[in-house]
């Protein structure tokens, strides 16, 4: 009889790429884990895993058995959610992903109320790109993502809870006082930083200014928008926050303006990412409700 042991073990296999990693992951010896895989590949007949003592390949049939796992697992979890779910609303935790632009400022602004609305709901944060936390949700790994939309979430649903424009970032020297909106048009695309690519807020900065990225040629790149305002604030270039980020970023930096991005939005919108048959939504509605309450208060 195969397991559901045995598939967790194969599963970090598949994520990892290592035995050893899979092992420490799964919080058991690498032997116990080699033996139960070995044992699965038995039952099923078939090689999952290629393996020596350089690499770990799956194979194409141990794949579709992979996928099917995958499929196992989030039944599973949606189980123990429909039994957990007569319980108190936020009575178990919650494991909730979100992007490095918009943890900082989004997180400060929410996380007190939803602390003081529910005082023993327990949530883990995990930061990561959007990419990663797609797939993460997808395989059930968390329970739902905060993203900035568009970006391509293809079998997902998303909860929309803040919309926001951009705002162009300048040293004081470089900017008229009496300046309120700038355009695209307006902007020196010579001296704009942006965040490195792979940050979609990169992409979405562009696209409300309708620029292509090879029109957008910078000496420098960033991961962290705290760096580009310092950039700012050394008279290196000028760049583009969203609104959510304006009061963290530019707090104490007097020698920094910020002015509208004069441009059809919104620019980007915020959304909560859950799987389809997620049973946790009434939960995640509460949530979606309590961010926006919290950012039209500190935000507008």
């Amino acid at each position: 009889m195969i397991s559901l042991k045995q598939l967790h073990y194969a599963l970090a296999v598949e994520k990892t790429l290592h035995f050893k990693k899979a092992a420490d992951a799964c919080h058991v010896s690498q032997s116990a884990l080699s033996t139960a895989i070995i044992e699965l590949e038995k039952q099923l007949g078939t090689t999952i895993f290629e393996r020596n003592n350089k690499q770990v390949l799956i194979t194409s049939q141990g794949q579709l058995i992979l996928n099917k796992a995958k499929t196992v697992k989030l039944e599973l979890d949606g189980l123990m959610q429909i039994s957990q779910s007569d319980n108190q609303p936020f009575s178990n935790a919650m494991t909730l992903g979100v992007i490095p632009t918009i943890g900082p400022y989004l997180l400060p602004k929410v996380l007190p109320e939803v602390r003081k609305r529910f005082p023993e709901f327990k949530m883990k944060i995990i930061e990561e790109q959007s990419h990663v936390l797609v797939d993460m949700v997808r395989n059930g790994e968390i329970d739902a993502a905060i993203l900035a939309l568009p970006y391509p979430i293809e079998g997902l649903m998303s909860f929309d809870f803040w919309q926001e424009d951009f705002y162009w970032v300048s040293h004081k020297d470089e900017c008229p006082s009496q300046l309120k909106e700038i355009t695209s048009e307006e902007l020196e695309i010579e001296k704009l930083m942006l965040l490195k690519d792979g940050h979609c807020l990169k992409d979405h900065a562009l696209a409300a200014c309708s620029l292509q990225n090879d029109k957008q040629d910078s000496d420098f790149d960033s991961a962290s928008l705290h760096t580009l305002i310092q950039m700012v604030a050394g008279k290196l270039g000028t760049t583009l926050v969203p609104q959510m980020a304006l009061d963290q970023l530019i707090y104490n930096e007097s020698e920094i303006r910020a002015v509208h991005l004069n441009e059809p939005g919104p620019h980007r919108t915020i959304a909560l990412i859950i799987r389809p048959n997620y049973v946790r939504t009434n939960e995640l509605t509460t949530l979606k409700e309590i961010f926006t309450e919290q950012l039209n208060a500190k935000c507008c």
